[in-house]
C-alpha cells in the first residue's frame, strides 16, 4: 500500500535550520504542521535537494542563526529561490522556564517564530564588503593576540618577583628588551625571549596591517565623511567603514539602531510605556567602538556634551553615553544620506 504524498504545489513551507560544522538540523512547519524533519550533512546542496524533494513547487522560506557559518548557505539558498533569512541568535524568543537547549529544539523555535513573522533578518554584506572587513578584522585579531602576550610576559615577571602585583606600566618593546639584558635563570630568559620575539612578530604584522588600511582608505568614497565625525580617527574609521559603508543604505534610524544593537528594550501595557537596556541584538564589535568614540565626541562638540549633560542627571553617564553613540550613529547615516560631512553642533533629520 503506497502512503499518499501531499500536494505541496502553491503552498507555503516554513523552515528552521540550525547550522553545525558536520550536520544541519531542519524543521520543516506547512499549514501549522510539521511536514518533515531531519539531522542532514552541512552541504547546501544536500539541504536544498531535500526540500526540491519534499516540497517540489512549495514556497519555500527559511531562516538560520548568524555565527561561525556566515553567509555562503544564505547566499548558495536566495540563488537557488528559497527566500532566507539569517537572524540574530539574540532576537529568538525563548520561554521564560525553557531551560533545555537541543538542535531539534532551535531549528523548531526557528521554524516556528518564522512561519508567526516574528523573525527579522540581519544586513547581508556582500562577498566584497566581507573580503574588506577582513583587513580591520584581522588587526583587531592581532592587538588581542599582542595583548595575550604582554600578559604572558608580565606573569612571569610576577611570577618570579621582579615585578610587583600591581605593575600597571604597558608592556612596549623597551619594557621587554631591559629585562632581557637582566641576569636572568635560564629557563626564565628562555621563556621571555620565545614570548618577546613572537610578540615582535606579530607588532610588524599589526604596523603592516595598519600601512594596508591606509591604502584602503585612500580608495574608500566614504572616508571623508566618517573622519569628519568627531572622535573618530584613521583605524576607526576604517573599522566603520568596512562594517556599516555608506549607511544611506539603512532605510531608516531604527534599522540602524538595530544592526548596531542601540535599540532600547521596551515594556509596554495600556497606556504605560517604559524603555529599558538596550537590546544588545546587533554587532557588539560596532556597539563598542561606538561607545568609545561618543566618550571622545562630547569633548569635541558641545552640542553633544550638553545632551550627554542632560541624559546624565536623569539616567546616568553610562545610559547617557549609549544615547550619545544612538544619536551619533543617526547624525552620520544623515550625512551620507544628504551628501555632506559631519558639522559640529548640528542636528540633522534622518
Amino acid at each position: 500500500m503506497t502512503k499518499n504524498r501531499i500536494d505541496y504545489q502553491g503552498k507555503e513551507v516554513y523552515v528552521g535550520i540550525d547550522v553545525h560544522k558536520k550536520t544541519f538540523s531542519v524543521y520543516c512547519l506547512c499549514d501549522g504542521q510539521l511536514a518533515k524533519k531531519a539531522t542532514i550533512p552541512a552541504v547546501s546542496a544536500a539541504l536544498l535537494g531535500m526540500l526540491g524533494k519534499y516540497f517540489p513547487g512549495a514556497e519555500i522560506y527559511s531562516a538560520y542563526e548568524a555565527g561561525f557559518a556566515g553567509f555562503v548557505l544564505h547566499r548558495f539558498l536566495v540563488a537557488n529561490g528559497v527566500r532566507n533569512i539569517v537572524v540574530n541568535p539574540g532576537s529568538i524568543e525563548v520561554a521564560a522556564k525553557d531551560k533545555v537547549k537541543t538542535d531539534k529544539r532551535d531549528c523548531r523555535k526557528i521554524a516556528v517564530q518564522l512561519a508567526a513573522g516574528r523573525l527579522k533578518g540581519i544586513f547581508i554584506p556582500t562577498i566584497e564588503q566581507e573580503q574588506e572587513r577582513l583587513l580591520t578584522r584581522t588587526r583587531e585579531q592581532l592587538v588581542n593576540e599582542r595583548t595575550r602576550l604582554s600578559q604572558q610576559f608580565k606573569s612571569r615577571l610576577y611570577q618570579f618577583g621582579l615585578i610587583p602585583i600591581d605593575n600597571e606600566r604597558e608592556l612596549s618593546q623597551r619594557f621587554m628588551e631591559n629585562f632581557l639584558r637582566m641576569e636572568l635563570p635560564e629557563r626564565l630568559k628562555q621563556s621571555l625571549s620565545t614570548i618577546n620575539r613572537v610578540w615582535k612578530f606579530v607588532n610588524e604584522e599589526i604596523k603592516a596591517t595598519e600601512k594596508e588600511m591606509q591604502k584602503q582608505a585612500k580608495a574608500d568614497q566614504n572616508e571623508a565623511v566618517y573622519r569628519s565625525v568627531p572622535g573618530i580617527g584613521p583605524v576607526t574609521s576604517r573599522i566603520l567603514s568596512n562594517e556599516l559603508g555608506d549607511m544611506s543604505q539603512f532605510r531608516n534610524e531604527r534599522a540602524v539602531f538595530s544592526h548596531t544593537g542601540l535599540t532600547p528594550s521596551e515594556f509596554s501595557s495600556g497606556q504605560y510605556r517604559r524603555q529599558g537596556h538596550i537590546t544588545r541584538q546587533g554587532s557588539a564589535r560596532i556597539r563598542w567602538i561606538l561607545t568609545e568614540v561618543a566618550w571622545r565626541a562630547i569633548s569635541e562638540d558641545k552640542k553633544l556634551a550638553e545632551d550627554f549633560a542632560r541624559i546624565s542627571l536623569k539616567a546616568g553617564k553610562k545610559k547617557a553615553i549609549v544615547a550619545i553613540a544612538r544619536k551619533l550613529i543617526g547624525r552620520i547615516r544623515a550625512c551620507f544620506r544628504k551628501g555632506q560631512e559631519y558639522e559640529l553642533g548640528f542636528g540633522l533629520a534622518a
